[in-house]
């Protein structure tokens, strides 16, 4: 007897590399033209039209248009979720991509998994939640304590305006750690937070958050165990 929804079709979208490549670009959390992600996948822009209908059919991505162009993101957090796990299987796995660069370690110190922070100060930041009883377990997912709610209001922390049916708060299994970081409403307020505070900034064209000497020590200070 066969349960649940066919997982053969999504996983065969996923499996083709040009599609494997634009998905993993929108990891990033920016909206990215046809134009762009055919570059970044190597094939034309013939050929990224047809991959682009594809992962839209199987709602994979959503479009937006704006004037004359459209723009492509991931469609939600699932499935930026989807495939930061599927990295990890890949990492543990020993698939490797041809050209390791020297923004590798960078990437697993500090980088953007669709719109929150990951890496190791990535989960250094859930550590400090739980250990400072900000967050307490429940089964698989998180929950903001009343501590926890105090100390984000403390930080000025937005959390209701983007909230809309995300998770307030959840794990997120980090393929460079193998260990979870903090997710949803709350993972991605603490990284706008680092933003603002002028501690980090993106590596424009990749997925690396770049800290300053003194935005890390403050990072660390305020979101360290």
């Amino acid at each position: 007897m066969k349960d649940g929804p066919p997982i053969a079709g999504i996983a065969a979208l996923i499996g083709d590399r040009a599609r494997a490549d634009i998905l993993m670009a929108l990891m990033a959390g920016q909206a990215l033209t046809a134009t762009e992600l055919s570059e970044v996948a190597g094939i034309t822009k013939q050929t990224v039209s047809a991959h682009l209908a594809k992962l839209l059919d199987a709602k994979l991505l959503a479009m937006q248009s704006q004037g004359r162009h459209r723009y492509f993101r991931l469609a939600d957090p699932d499935v930026a979720d989807l495939i930061e796990r599927l990295t990890g299987v890949a990492q543990r796995t020993g698939a490797a991509r041809l050209k390791p660069g020297p923004r590798e370690p960078a990437l697993r110190k500090a980088r953007v998994c669709y719109d929150h922070l990951a890496g190791e100060l990535g989960v250094l930041v859930l550590d400090g939640f739980e250990k400072r009883r900000f967050v307490r377990r429940m089964d698989d997912q998180l929950e903001l304590t009343r501590r926890g709610v105090e100390f984000c209001e403390s930080l000025g922390l937005d959390l209701e305006t983007a909230r809309g049916r995300r998770p307030l708060c959840r794990p997120c299994l980090d393929w460079s750690v193998r260990r979870n970081h903090l997710a949803g409403v709350l993972g991605a307020a603490v990284l706008e937070h680092c933003y603002a505070k002028g501690w980090a900034k993106r590596v424009p064209g990749t997925r690396v958050v770049q800290f300053t000497a003194a935005g890390e020590r403050a990072f660390r200070e305020r979101f360290a165990p």
